[in-house]
């Protein structure tokens, strides 16, 4: 019972921290729109989907892989600290050589060039995710203090937007602004967690490193095949287009995003759970995602139901009349719930929890390859439309592929 409420605890405080996520930045998108204009948050978007490639990279997978790794050793405080500290060395490692290659590609390619300092300037996402610890509060299943941190983070950065941005020159300082909520969370978070839990930053040893490289692997390989499909939309759109029609698709995208953020949290707590439940049993697994499966894919189906029907309400509120284009977007995506909701069912609390990280990677590797495949000539025909339609076609080769693989494996009896 005790740890039933602690997992609902970590559960609510995530949907706090998701909220503050996806939601306040959603209050600011209907300003920023009305002020940039079109072609600046274009560019913006363009360059935030070229800057996620490096996000990808310092994350490396750590956010389950480590999370994972500490929940298992939650009680064994050396372990923690070794586990840390080698994280924190790969991640700060892959930071600085991505900082030297936006440098090499920003000076010397010129259709990047022109707009360097633009990303100069949102490459501190990257820094901000390489410093926050997330994983290491999931692990250790406290979320609450890290959940405050960064609301009052993405109040300030929210705030700050409607101080600063008056006119579209200012749209590098908006950018600025979006990329910086991280790292302002960042700084009071590790001094809570180096005070309060008594954790220490040590030097780790060679075969730490090692290991976490390894642990993180496959998960690194199905998150960047994952950020391929959901993220390379806006960039060959960026390349291939023009700004105004990544605005468009950009609108759409930030609020199928939000609604998909719904997931997050419940993943997000469940996935250090169903972890340390296959450690006891793999049957006491089994019945737990069984029992929460229907629950969590008809509240999929309803969010894509919902999107759908008021898809012309939700952009006119956010965007209003000059983003008319984006509901047509909005309603391609809109099957998108419910596909993430059968991936995430099957995916990130069957497949992963119970170590078939291999097929896992197999299956979005593919999604990946077909999204790549369909993305140019569907945005050369359908334009924006065109990025959506392959992202949902993407998504629906990737939740059929996991229900087949998953329905095999219990006819084999290897999920017991």
């Amino acid at each position: 019972m005790k740890d039933r409420r602690k997992l609902i605890g970590n559960i609510m405080s995530l949907f706090t921290l998701q909220g503050a996520n996806y939601i306040l930045p959603l209050i600011t998108l209907p300003y920023l729109v009305r002020v940039l204009g079109p072609e600046r948050l274009g560019l913006i978007a363009f360059s935030q989907a070229f800057i996620q490639y490096f996000v990808v990279i310092t994350d490396y997978g750590f956010n389950l892989s480590a999370t994972r790794d500490i929940s298992k050793n939650k009680n064994k405080k050396e372990a923690i600290n070794e586990i840390t500290s080698a994280v924190i060395v790969i991640k700060s490692s892959f930071c600085i050589i991505g900082i030297i290659a936006i440098l090499l590609i920003t000076t010397f390619i010129e259709s990047f060039h022109k707009n360097q300092t633009l990303y100069i300037v949102v490459y501190m996402t990257v820094i901000g995710s390489t410093a926050f610890p997330l994983w290491l509060f999931q692990g250790l299943q406290r979320m609450k203090q890290i959940t405050i941190l960064t609301i009052i983070a993405r109040i300030i950065t929210t705030a700050s937007i409607f101080i600063f941005i008056r006119d579209k020159n200012d749209y590098i300082y908006a950018a600025f602004i979006q990329s910086s909520t991280m790292m302002i969370a960042a700084i009071p978070a590790w001094f809570l967690i180096l005070k309060e839990n008594n954790h220490a930053i040590i030097i780790p040893k060679f075969k730490a490193i090692r290991e976490q490289l390894k642990y993180g692997w496959h998960i690194f390989i199905s998150t960047s095949a994952i950020n391929i499909y959901t993220n390379s939309n806006i960039f060959v759109l960026g390349l291939t287009t023009s700004p105004d029609l990544v605005a468009y698709y950009s609108v759409a995208n930030k609020i199928i995003g939000a609604i998909l953020g719904l997931f997050q949290p419940i993943i997000t707590g469940l996935y250090p759970h169903v972890s340390t439940l296959t450690t006891q049993s793999k049957s006491l697994a089994k019945s737990f995602t069984k029992k929460i499966s229907p629950y969590f894919l008809l509240f999929g189906a309803t969010l894509s139901v919902i999107t759908y029907l008021f898809s012309p309400s939700i952009i006119n509120i956010v965007a209003g009349n000059k983003y008319y284009s984006s509901i047509d977007i909005l309603k391609a995506l809109s099957p998108l719930p419910l596909l993430i909701a059968i991936g995430l069912m099957y995916g990130a609390l069957t497949m992963l929890p119970f170590g078939m990280e291999k097929p896992f990677s197999r299956i979005t590797i593919m999604g990946a390859i077909i999204d790549i495949s369909s993305i140019y000539p569907l945005t050369h025909y359908y334009a924006a439309n065109g990025a959506a339609i392959a992202n949902v076609l993407t998504e629906v080769f990737i939740s059929t592929a996991m229900i087949i693989y998953i329905s095999k494996q219990h006819k084999k009896r290897r999920i017991l």
